[in-house]
């Protein structure tokens, strides 16, 4: 494909922006649209659970440019206007007004929807968190004495919490797993981190499932849990993850399914790419698809793919990684660690709250944490997840395929 004249990209936060900046980087001089749903600044969204929520940063403090620097990529930004159709053939983008944006490139970077639960809609008092509105919308809420209840024990459920609890927020947290982050960290660290909470403050209701949301005369009054308990609250934060924005690719001639279906370079079909949250791609390192979540994902994929629409077909193999902040902890996860790897803590020591984890399956190391301690865990990550030859990360070397 030659370099192409326009280039159009569908979602202005982290992954879209990026991708615009290494467009101008790398040497676009064609126009350039970025089409987005929300009406803000480009923004970050990491510290919407923390920073935001607690009320140390205004909210203007996410911001990712000043307008000034935004001018600067002199591209047309069409804020406030939903995707609702995709011609992926045409590279044809239809909003919600009726509005047709075309491009000779298309880059998807819609990222992603909270999932909810049953009626929750309905009620008052129950939120999600992934807008910078969310944010700003629960905090109103989340005053010293009040009662929350947070479904999910993932990362975003449990950043909350540890938020929550700094605002001197009752807190309990119910979640299906046996421990918080146990998906994501596995049983030992998982476990370290979930008596790090109770320490805190924080009531957990883990191993059971929500059964229905209870409410009073139209306002979220608790959670029932299917063991019967009824825990009670004055407001609710609905955690249990979140599905790629992609409904309004239905029909497009892209292929769907956990994601936009990309190649090895991110490329969804002749002319058209993902990136972010809802990009699914063919990972060569591993020999698997793989579908990343996170901030630092965002950034590193948007280089590649910018790379790619200008001519280079280069395959994005990227060493996973992604951190939380909770209480005085910062938790930094390199590589694929699952619960049914073995855990083995090497440096530093829990009790202290300094150490570093190696996770191993069928005998190779597949992921390295680090708890407050980041130079260590960059270390072995460079001796076990190491970068390939050409400079480019790799999950090659230390990966079960």
């Amino acid at each position: 494909m030659t370099r192409p004249d326009t280039v159009v990209i569908v979602g202005g936060s982290a992954a879209g922006l990026a991708t615009a900046e290494a467009l101008r980087r790398q040497g676009h001089q064609g126009e350039l649209t970025l089409l987005d749903a929300e009406r803000h600044l480009p923004y970050d969204r990491p510290p919407l659970s923390k920073q935001v929520l607690t009320g140390s940063w205004d909210a203007s403090r996410t911001h990712l440019r000043s307008p000034e620097q935004l001018a600067s990529l002199d591209a047309e930004f069409i804020d406030g206007e939903s995707a609702v159709r995709c011609d992926a053939q045409e590279r044809a983008v239809t909003t919600a007004t009726g509005r047709v944006v075309r491009g000779d490139a298309l880059v998807i970077a819609t990222g992603l929807r909270p999932r909810t639960l049953p009626g929750q809609e309905r009620l008052a008092g129950v939120h999600v968190m992934r807008t910078l509105d969310d944010t700003l919308a629960l905090r109103c809420e989340l005053t010293a004495g009040r009662r929350l209840v947070v479904v999910g024990e993932g990362v975003l459920g449990a950043e909350i919490a540890a938020s929550a609890r700094g605002m001197g927020v009752e807190v309990c947290l119910a979640g299906f797993g046996s421990a918080l982050l146990q998906n994501q960290i596995g049983d030992v660290v998982g476990g370290i981190l979930t008596r790090l909470h109770t320490e805190r403050g924080v009531t957990l209701r883990l191993g059971v499932a929500v059964d229905a949301l209870a409410d009073d005369g139209g306002r979220v009054c608790g959670v029932r849990l299917a063991s019967g308990e009824l825990l009670p609250a004055d407001t609710v934060v609905v955690a249990i993850g979140a599905r790629p924005a992609t409904e309004w690719l239905e029909g497009s001639g892209l292929t769907l399914g956990d994601g936009v279906e990309c190649d090895a370079c991110c490329r969804a079909a002749p002319g058209v790419w993902a990136v972010g949250d809802a990009a699914s791609w063919h990972h060569e390192g591993l020999g698997r698809r793989l579908r990343l979540e996170n901030r630092t994902n965002a950034t590193e994929q948007a280089q590649t793919v910018a790379a790619n629409i200008l001519g280079a077909n280069r395959p994005y193999t990227p060493t996973p990684y992604f951190w939380t902040d909770q209480y005085d902890a910062k938790i930094q996860v390199h590589g694929l660690p699952t619960p049914a790897a073995e855990t083995r803590i090497t440096e530093g020591d829990p009790a202290q709250g300094r150490f570093v984890a190696l996770y191993r399956e069928h005998g190779e190391v597949t992921g390295v944490l680090g708890w407050n301690m980041p130079k260590q865990a960059r270390l072995l990550r460079q001796e076990h997840l190491a970068a390939g030859r050409n400079g480019q990360p790799s999950a090659t070397a230390g990966f079960a395929r």
